[in-house]
């Protein structure tokens, strides 16, 4: 593994960490520690914390404990110069894993501190552009569709792409493969979502193109998203963690697209997906880490053309699709 991307992902987990920290002391100063703390109509509370680590966070004292937990994951800072060699995957996963929670925790607060930023319904409206975290009538609704198979996984895109056009093509591609298509973060002031907007596609979860958040912090929508499915349909206990990210990895076939510049922040939660077993493909040239382990085959992939982006996507993922064209030799219409 490349040492600047582990400098990388740990230096931005320390980043997100400490950001999430001074964001709930401000919290717990300004609403107190009985503050109710939830994602809308859930019973899985925060659902990667309660996954991974079995705490329920009901209120904001709860939080405490799993931001000191965050701490405790983040490993040595690594130096960038040096010929001494030490291995570098298990704190570059800890640190993806501490950002993650701490993101979570990030996520729940802003639905305290502004409560109608995100709109609790499949599909944003025309004064709501993000959805945020699913509800459970969504959950059951569109989870059910990573078992039976009729969604075969789902392209977690961060940033944007360089047109709207060059986005409408990647993300009508990943329909025509039945992949959900769970949209965060920005670049280049702008987002992958208003991309599709301009360029005329409804998004919303009726079209599989579901728009989380405008932040990297949305990310953990997505991924609280794969371990409820893996609760409620794998009967998976929460707090066991290891056979969450098995079932996701041998389940729930996902994977990360990076569209744009990859900052700190952003490897940090490259770093966290692979702990799921979901790899990042990036269009920008970033250092790679090629080869086999946690992942089924690469980790992280640089430089893939746009026209690329889908088919190589589900290659390294290592997801079987099959698409039947029908064939129509004539003109038709409706009767």
């Amino acid at each position: 593994m490349s040492r600047l991307v582990a400098f990388a992902a740990i230096q931005g987990a320390y980043n997100i960490v400490q950001k999430a920290e001074g964001k709930f002391q401000q919290a717990m100063d300004k609403y107190g520690p009985n503050q109710p703390l939830a994602f809308p109509n859930t019973a899985y509370y925060l659902p990667i914390i309660y996954s991974i680590l079995g705490v329920k966070v009901e209120k904001l004292a709860d939080a405490e404990p799993v931001m000191k937990t965050c701490r405790e994951l983040l490993p040595a800072h690594l130096r960038t110069k040096g010929n001494i060699h030490t291995p570098y995957l298990g704190g570059v996963l800890d640190s993806g894993m501490a950002a993650l929670l701490a993101e979570e925790i990030v996520e729940a607060i802003r639905y305290v501190e502004d409560p109608d930023f995100y709109l609790p319904a499949e599909d944003p409206d025309e004064n709501h552009m993000w959805v945020g975290a699913a509800d459970d009538t969504i959950m059951r609704k569109r989870g059910i569709e990573f078992v039976d198979g009729s969604a075969p996984g789902f392209a977690a895109i961060v940033g944007a792409a360089p047109t709207k056009e060059i986005a409408k093509a990647i993300a009508e591609e990943y329909q025509k493969k039945n992949l959900y298509v769970f949209m965060a973060a920005n670049q280049g002031g702008t987002t992958f979502t208003q991309q599709l907007i301009d360029a005329g596609v409804q998004v919303g979860w009726n079209t599989r193109l579901v728009p989380f958040g405008p932040d990297i912090s949305a990310a953990v929508f997505a991924l609280g998203f794969a371990n409820r499915a893996a609760m409620a349909f794998g009967g998976v206990e929460p707090g066991d963690f290891k056979k969450i990210l098995l079932y996701n990895k041998e389940r729930v076939f996902a994977f990360v697209n990076a569209l744009g510049e990859v900052n700190a922040e952003w490897a940090a939660n490259a770093a966290g997906a692979i702990n799921w077993g979901f790899p990042t493909l990036a269009d920008t040239d970033i250092p790679e880490i090629l080869p086999t382990g946690v992942c089924t085959y690469e980790h992280v992939v640089a430089n893939v053309s746009y026209e690329t982006m889908c088919q190589r996507s589900i290659e390294v993922r290592g997801l079987k699709v099959q698409i039947t064209e029908i064939p129509i030799p004539v003109a038709y219409g409706p009767a």
